[in-house]
């Protein structure tokens, strides 16, 4: 399940968004630290292809893939020497495969800012700075303890000091992690100690109303021109989209048939959650196949590039271990038979192998023997 939390400064509007993304009703009042435990919600990915599935199909249920948010509480500068609930919100963001940085691109007199004006810009580089001293104590600590191995000869030691020694380089020289362009054998040396800066981040820039539905103003473009100067391989690693919380607010309050004619008067064509929830899986390189039957129509989250016996292995590990073949169909394909009983019966079902790479969008029925 891929976990995104929610970070930023305190009243950017981090709750708000949550809350519209999950219609849980966490507290958003206008004060520093109203966040202090996580909230965490499930939020159903939206998918009109499961939607259309399920109708043909006329299964049972219909499952769809889910995102969890993590609300996490607002970080301060000084954050990683434990200022404001600096450890607390730093622990926590550990635990997330990806980061949503609420960035307040929109002034308003009546919500305060904790720096005293709006800069995104600023607020960027308060949080990266912060993430940053983090994994810089975290890479030192481990460091101290390798290196007497290293020195005695220890190969796995050698290696890990390897990786250890081009962070802390990175490191101090302010360059996140993610900018360093490791490979997998590195990546997983670092794996186990979560460092911050390593993560994709999601920059969220929250706008006015008045700047739909483009989602432009002077903020975001000052926040596009300064992340267009990050290093290459941090950029590959980082978006932007642009939300208004306040509006994303009251359309999670809204009926179906409201909702539509509500995104139609603003002028948009989908809702920031789709938006959202598109862009992180684009930046962690994710896609979604499904299966259907009479019980059931579910969608599933897989890594782009997969074969189909990793495919299976997201519904059950003996799938993959015991994986023979995957009778295969594109969603596009399939909408046009109708069913799965025509698309076996005109030869449209693909019999596909253990080499088989998955394509976003894929119905898949696998065959397997444990």
């Amino acid at each position: 399940m891929l976990k995104v939390g929610i970070v930023g400064l305190p009243n950017v509007g981090k709750s708000s968004l949550f809350n519209a993304l999950t219609a849980q009703g966490a507290p958003s009042e206008n004060y520093p630290f109203c966040t202090v435990e996580p909230n965490v919600g499930m939020v159903e990915v939206p998918d009109a292809r499961l939607d259309r599935i399920h109708e043909l199909m006329q299964s049972k249920t219909r499952v769809p893939t889910v995102i969890q948010f993590v609300d996490i509480a607002g970080l301060v500068e000084g954050a990683s020497e434990g200022e404001g609930l600096g450890n607390k919100f730093l622990g926590n963001i550990r635990e997330v495969d990806a980061i949503a940085h609420v960035l307040r691109c929109f002034d308003d007199p009546d919500v305060t800012h904790v720096l005293g004006g709006v800069d995104p810009v600023r607020d960027r580089e308060i949080v990266e700075t912060e993430l940053a001293l983090a994994d810089l104590e975290t890479v030192e600590r481990r460091l101290d303890r390798v290196e007497k191995k290293a020195k005695s000869g220890e190969k796995d030691a050698i290696r890990e000091k390897a990786v250890l020694d081009k962070c802390f380089e990175a490191l101090t020289q302010g360059r996140p992690i993610r900018a360093l362009g490791l490979g997998d054998d590195e990546r997983k040396t670092l794996k186990g100690f979560q460092l911050l800066t390593s993560k994709p981040v999601l920059y969220v820039a929250n706008v006015s109303e008045g700047d739909l539905p483009e989602g432009e103003n002077e903020w975001t473009a000052a926040l596009l021109e300064a992340i267009a100067h990050d290093d290459p391989e941090a950029r590959d690693e980082e978006s932007v989209v642009s939300i208004c919380s306040a509006i994303e607010s009251e359309i999670a309050e809204l009926e179906p048939d409201e909702r539509r004619a509500f995104l139609e008067d603003l002028g948009l064509q989908e809702t920031g959650l789709n938006r959202l929830i598109r862009a992180a899986y684009e930046l962690l390189g994710l896609l979604t196949f499904f299966t259907t039957g009479e019980n059931e129509s579910r969608a599933w989250t897989a890594p782009s590039g997969c074969t189909a016996p990793q495919a299976a292995g997201q519904i059950h590990t003996d799938f993959e271990r015991g994986f023979i073949k995957a009778e295969t169909i594109h969603f596009q394909a399939f909408e046009d038979v109708g069913t799965w009983k025509n698309a076996r019966d005109q030869g449209k079902l693909r019999q596909e192998g253990k080499e088989y790479v998955v394509e976003d969008g894929d119905i898949m029925l696998f065959k397997f023997n444990v």
